[in-house]
């Protein structure tokens, strides 16, 4: 989460009087875009504090928005190194940042320029006009598969840790000894924690168009409780008695919330989704997830600790 440059203003090439000053955030990505981007062209690059968080979500969160951008051109001192009085900010910040205050306080201008870092050249050689296919964003199958090793990688740690507590706990409180117990666990619950978490980090991401529903976390519960189902199935040899057992049915249920509560984390990715949509959403169903888990543990350690209760 330190993958930040310093705010401030930064030169590309010889920047000088007249040449053009383009507004980013201080994510490391963003800014390492806009750089290769403007490889060859003469610019200042005002950088604003966004807490480390790219255009789009900081935009949506408020922190790539008009008080930021206001105070850094004031800090900075923008006005006394060029001699016109535009900023270019790019497209998919436009929803944090009102343009006609920003201009009431500073005096520059703000113009959007396109939603890609790779247009800024074309951009600027049309006299700074986009055209249609500039101002699109497009949310196909390899943009929706980028983002996907990142949230990986961040879940990658405490969805191991989870795995072995799910062994752990079934060896410990397995009334067939710790050895019987784990395995038992590592072949259910273990397996199941990392294909819902699959489901929701890969799954939801790679076929969002075609799941149902239209709140993210519908669409991880969707497909993780058919994969959660498909894997205790599979563990079972096709028999569907498993949807009698108390600790098959724990992990179900359990593997539903677990992908559906990862599948949200997507909706800061996607180019559609509104912060008050996203707010909306989560004052729906993270209580409903974390009920589910809790109902689920409840099973499950009942199928571990009472006879005959169908572990």
């Amino acid at each position: 989460m330190r993958y930040t440059v310093v705010p401030g203003l930064y030169g590309i090439g010889n920047p000088d009087r007249q040449s053009p000053v383009l507004v980013t955030a201080n994510y490391k990505l963003s800014f390492d875009h806009l750089r290769r981007a403007c490889d060859g062209l003469d610019a200042w690059v005002l950088v604003l504090d966004t807490g480390g968080v790219n255009v789009w979500c900081a935009a949506g969160k408020g922190s790539f928005g008009t008080d930021e951008l206001a105070h850094r051109v004031v800090e900075t001192g923008v006005d006394m190194v060029v001699d016109h009085r535009r900023l270019i900010l790019p497209q998919l910040g436009a929803s944090g940042v009102a343009a006609h205050l920003v201009e009431r306080r500073t005096g520059f201008e703000v113009t959007w320029g396109p939603v890609m870092a790779a247009d800024l050249p074309a951009f600027l050689a049309a006299g700074m006009s986009a055209t249609p296919e500039m101002r699109r964003k497009r949310f196909g199958l390899c943009e929706r598969a980028t983002v996907v090793p990142v949230e990986l990688c961040s879940a990658a740690a405490p969805l191991l840790a989870a795995a072995l507590a799910v062994v752990a706990v079934g060896g410990l409180a397995g009334s067939s000894g710790f050895q019987a117990g784990a395995l038992t666990e590592a072949a259910r619950g273990g397996v199941v924690v990392l294909i819902a978490a699959l489901a929701g980090l890969v799954g939801v991401p790679l076929l969002l168009p075609w799941l149902p529903g239209r709140a993210f976390s519908v669409k991880g519960a969707v497909l993780g409780g058919v994969v959660t189902a498909v894997a205790l199935s599979w563990r079972t040899g096709g028999d569907p008695g498993w949807l009698l057992r108390l600790g098959d049915v724990a992990w179900l249920i359990m593997g539903t919330a677990l992908s559906a509560f990862l599948a949200m984390n997507f909706t800061g990715s996607s180019t559609f989704t509104s912060l008050s949509g996203v707010r909306r959403e989560m004052r729906l169903a993270v209580p409903l997830e974390i009920a589910a888990v809790i109902v689920g543990l409840a099973l499950w350690l009942s199928s571990l600790w009472l006879p005959g209760a169908g572990g």
